[in-house]
């Protein structure tokens, strides 16, 4: 079982540590909240989202994603459209601003936000499928749950550190300006993501 685990950790954080627009917006948001716990809602979100699609791929349902090439296409243009959106509300934030104007991210938004770079990311679900999915195939009974569950943690774990890092970069960021320079380029990055998802669509 120890094995298992061991496999399950070292796959989950080969897969999340890859800076993607998910773990761009959960330490945005880390750095951009008045506090740590109004980022709270997104990390939550991002985790539970990342926990339900490794429990649908380890049960090898959303393999159909890999079948139906119509749907996937489908999630590309869903993707691209809203990554559009969202880099533009990213770029166009300004965390000091909206402090004191008590205007930073709403929770509707925060939530919306991050289910959709979660659940909207088809880079992310064919990761969680083709990858974690099929490494669980190897194991059965208790060994799989381990492997399940060691995947599961280290998500949860990854996107708590993402916004307590972003909180830290805003502590020592007494002006404000590095917070904005980041939100430059996480919008740049997202709309570089909708930008290569269009690219999917065109050429599949």
């Amino acid at each position: 079982m120890s094995e298992a685990i061991i496999h399950g950790i070292i796959l989950a954080f080969g897969l999340i540590i890859p800076l993607g627009v998910q773990n761009v917006f959960v330490f945005n948001q880390g750095a951009s909240q008045p506090n740590i716990w109004r980022a709270a809602p997104v990390v939550l979100t991002a985790s539970i989202c990342d926990t339900l699609l490794i429990l649908i791929a380890v049960q090898g349902v959303s393999l159909v994603l890999l079948t139906f090439s119509w749907l996937t296409n489908t999630l590309y243009i869903i993707g691209f459209f809203f990554l559009l959106y969202m880099g533009f509300v990213i770029w166009r934030s300004n965390p000091s601003k909206d402090i004191k104007k008590e205007n930073s991210m709403p929770l509707k938004k925060q939530i919306l936000f991050a289910a959709s770079v979660s659940l909207l990311n088809p880079h992310a679900i064919l990761d969680t499928i083709g990858v974690i999915g099929t490494n669980s195939i190897q194991y059965i009974g208790s060994e799989k749950w381990a492997f399940t569950l060691a995947t599961i943690i280290v998500s949860w774990i990854w996107f708590i550190s993402l916004a307590l890092a972003g909180k830290f970069l805003k502590r020592i960021d007494s002006t404000g300006k590095t917070i904005v320079l980041l939100n430059k380029f996480s919008g740049l990055i997202i709309w570089g993501v909708a930008l290569y998802m269009l690219k999917q669509v065109m050429y599949s």
